[in-house]
């Protein structure tokens, strides 16, 4: 997301302290989202072979997978990559998942015809990431980012359950986002090719339960607080929600993603690119 930080102040962001909320509670890109990217980027999942960096507790990875993609999905947190091995197992995809880093991914050079990257692109070394993912992609390859996220200017509910995190976490860097996307990713190198984008919005569903767990899961929460602090905070979200939402609601998000070619296949990155 543009303009979030990859840092909260100096706390230190550590996603396996959040892997049973991760897996159990954030939400996966709906179906309306892997429509729209063969409709709308012509990608063609089945067989396609996916490299998904950062992967987390594999929620893109998955969803790839249950389309027929050949996914492999890579993450730091060892505890994340455990939660994403049980999960596809427990579903019986076709997926591997590796403590590895998206610098350092130790996959075999052209060995995917798609990278991806679900809301982790912040958190790389995008110039040492771009070298690896130069190296994996196979010839034609693509490089896909995409993100996931509500919006706190559009949805009450989002807006206040932001605000509490605030009271408990003030260093937090997620809050407000302003939903704005940019057309080309400002990271993109003169080497890859921007070949589309799409953008649009959707209302998912939650309970009180489930928005309570998805909060725990988000980095202002359960990535750098403590677990008595979590405890804290999950407490009195539990008693703002009983104040301000239904016992089922929906939270708007905004879905996107970005489309690159490795190859000279389409329009150039922006010129100031690196």
């Amino acid at each position: 997301m543009d303009g979030i930080p990859a840092k909260d102040g100096d706390r230190l962001v550590d996603w396996g302290l959040t892997s049973d909320d991760y897996a159990a509670f954030r939400p996966g890109y709906p179906d309306s989202f892997f429509e729209r990217l063969g409709r709308e980027l012509g990608l063609a999942l089945p067989g396609l072979r996916v490299l998904d960096l950062g992967c987390g507790t594999g929620a893109l990875s998955r969803g790839l997978a249950r389309r027929g993609a050949r996914v492999t999905g890579i993450d730091v947190a060892e505890d994340q990559v455990r939660a994403a091995r049980r999960l596809a197992a427990e579903e019986g995809l076709d997926a591997r998942f590796e403590v590895r880093a998206a610098e350092d991914t130790g996959e075999p050079p052209a060995a995917y015809d798609l990278v991806t990257a679900s809301s982790c692109w912040l958190y790389f070394d995008a110039a040492a990431a771009l070298d690896e993912v130069r190296r994996v992609a196979a010839p034609g390859g693509r490089l896909m980012t995409c993100h996931l996220c509500w919006l706190p200017r559009l949805d009450a509910i989002a807006r206040a359950s932001e605000e509490l995190v605030l009271r408990h976490n003030p260093e937090w860097g997620g809050a407000d986002w302003p939903g704005e996307i940019a057309r080309v990713p400002g990271w993109t190198p003169r080497d890859f090719v921007f070949l589309g984008a799409l953008e649009y919005d959707e209302a998912l569903p939650f309970t009180r339960e489930t928005w309570r767990g998805r909060f725990r899961a988000c980095r202002g929460v359960g990535a750098t607080m403590t677990a008595e602090e979590v405890a804290r905070f999950d407490a009195e979200h539990a008693a703002l929600l009983e104040r301000v939402a239904d016992p089922e609601f929906t939270v708007l998000h905004r879905i996107d993603a970005h489309l690159l070619g490795v190859d000279r296949l389409g329009t150039p990155g922006p010129a100031g690119a690196d």
